[in-house]
């Protein structure tokens, strides 16, 4: 059996989105407990000048790895590893981080028309990063890039059980569907952890099927490959620890906490 003394897998998102992330991770680690860290004080980060955010996320991790000692940090937010991996890497080298990069290798994988759509934060759609992958994987496919300066926003809001309208998600969306020579986009990468909990409205609003790419098991199952299985247990022993959810704001409202409590955290 574990024993509250494991270390807790730690996982950072700018606000709840990574809890798509969590729910997998979960799943492929049930041995562990887990620490789910939301920035909501600096959310959303896509406003953010690039050094500023920089800094503040780089400060942030060496307060909570001196707090909370995780096993692993597994990083549930595109906009964030994509600018910061490598420098959080460079300042904890005695830490192990999972990032979350665009899922753009295994969409130029899978698609048969060669249309491919990635729908992020403008953040996310401008950083090197996202184009060094498009080069590096996705050359022979046309990826279009579609930043959203609303939808992570909007997805907090939904996932808080607030209703949207179906015409302002059509407008976030509608880019991503490019129809070309006889051939439609068939694969829409879903490049921020908020957007798979829309998933559902996407499917209802899109013109037509597409293949929206959810990245979270994939995270999740990294995150397995680089935690150490507890005592042999990792398939029958279940955490015995708490699971906790900070807020860098310190005072989530109540339609959060409740969330929170639905996802078994104690905030």
């Amino acid at each position: 059996m574990t024993t509250n003394s494991a270390k807790p897998v730690l996982v950072f998102d700018s606000g709840i989105g990574g809890l798509t992330v969590l729910r997998e991770a979960r799943v492929m680690m049930p041995e562990r407990h887990f620490t789910y860290v939301a920035d909501d004080a600096g959310f959303p980060y896509g406003g953010w000048e690039e050094g500023a955010l920089k800094a503040r996320i780089v400060a942030l991790f060496d307060r909570l790895l001196a707090e909370h000692d995780p096993e692993v940090c597994i990083i549930a937010c595109n906009t964030a590893f994509t600018l910061v991996g490598a420098d959080l890497r460079a300042t904890f080298p005695q830490m192990r981080f999972v990032g979350t990069v665009p899922a753009i290798k295994p969409a130029a994988e899978r698609t048969r028309s060669g249309l491919v759509s990635v729908l992020a934060t403008p953040g996310t759609v401008k950083r090197a990063y996202t184009r060094d992958l498009i080069q590096s994987f996705a050359s022979q496919c046309h990826v279009r890039l579609v930043g959203s300066e609303n939808l992570a926003r909007m997805a907090e809001a939904y996932i808080r059980g607030e209703s949207l309208s179906d015409d302002d998600v059509r407008a976030e969306i509608a880019q991503c569907f490019l129809e070309q020579d006889g051939r439609k986009t068939d694969i829409v990468v879903l490049a921020c952890t908020h957007y798979p909990f829309m998933a559902n409205l996407f499917r209802r609003l899109a013109p037509w099927p597409v293949d929206w790419l959810d990245p979270a098991e994939a995270i999740a199952r990294q995150a397995r490959r680089l935690v150490p299985a507890l005592d042999g247990t990792a398939l029958d022993g279940f955490a015995t620890g708490e699971d906790i959810a900070i807020f860098t704001s310190g005072k989530p409202d109540f339609a959060t906490r409740r969330l929170m409590q639905g996802f078994g955290l104690r905030v």
